[in-house]
């Protein structure tokens, strides 16, 4: 690790050579259950790489035995009457959180082990461009269980990755999706071994960050972009992108690597 950002708290922010971000859930006591400390924590830390232009990918992990469980349901109950102006502002700040991890310029890697459960869990799974998940991980909505519906964007993202019909079943079924379950679905990008996790999202995370950033991030905003735009809408977007990129010195690097047959050197410029 070249920096700390966070030490300790409730997530924690390291900043690893070759321009890679790791930001850690750290409630493992509660199973990174989101409570209000963790959620303000949570955008802080994305907020804080939004100002780190020499980031190129992040990723994202809980610490101890899971990725997250969602909301902290025993800080739920103990809110009494109070839960709704309480949840209120949970969901607010957990939608600042989605929202500022979506706009983030480098891609986002979830490495998840464990439960991903709920908003907090299931949500930001949904909200990641990849996820490396280990064969013993578990996926699961549960919000209509416990008489409250999906949040975190799930509602929209998690039809555009698994279709209409299967996110239906899933976030009003609650069905406990295996690794491999969720790889079929479409849900994530790909199963290994529960020691493996960390490895697989550094070794993708080395991967992306070698290539041209500004392409990275463009594609990116194009492909969120595209969630909820027509097509009609995309393509003018598309082609001032491919335009714009095409003036830049890492897209005239990549043409003339492949001209010259030999490895591009880019330079995010």
């Amino acid at each position: 690790m070249t920096e700390d950002a966070a030490r300790s708290g409730p997530v924690l922010l390291s900043f690893e050579p070759d321009g890679i971000a790791w930001l850690r859930l750290n409630r493992p006591d509660a199973a990174n259950g989101m409570n209000m400390e963790l959620l303000e924590a949570l955008h802080a830390a994305i907020m804080r790489i939004h100002r780190q232009p020499r980031v190129r990918a992040v990723i994202l992990s809980g610490e101890g035995k899971n990725f997250c469980a969602g909301g902290d349901v025993r800080d739920f109950a103990s809110r009494g009457e109070g839960l709704p102006d309480h949840l209120r502002e949970a969901t607010a700040r957990l939608n600042a959180a989605v929202s500022a991890l979506v706009q983030l310029e480098p891609p986002v890697i979830a490495a998840v082990h464990g439960f991903a459960a709920g908003g907090g869990g299931f949500g930001l799974v949904c909200a990641a461009d990849f996820v490396i998940a280990a064969d013993s991980a578990r996926f699961f909505s549960g919000a209509v269980r416990v008489g409250m519906a999906p949040d975190a964007g799930a509602t929209v993202t998690l039809s555009r990755l698994v279709g209409l019909r299967k996110a239906m079943e899933i976030l009003l079924t609650n069905p406990t999706l295996t690794a491999q379950e969720a790889l079929e679905a479409g849900l994530i990008t790909k199963v290994v071994p529960a020691d493996a996790v960390r490895d697989e999202a550094l070794a993708l995370a080395r991967a992306l960050s070698a290539l041209p950033p500004k392409a990275v991030a463009a594609t990116k905003r194009l492909v969120w972009r595209g969630v909820g735009a027509s097509l009609e809408d995309q393509l003018p977007e598309e082609a001032r992108t491919v335009a714009e990129l095409s003036g830049t010195a890492d897209a005239r690097e990549g043409l003339a690597a492949v001209i010259e047959r030999r490895p591009p050197r880019f330079t995010g410029k």
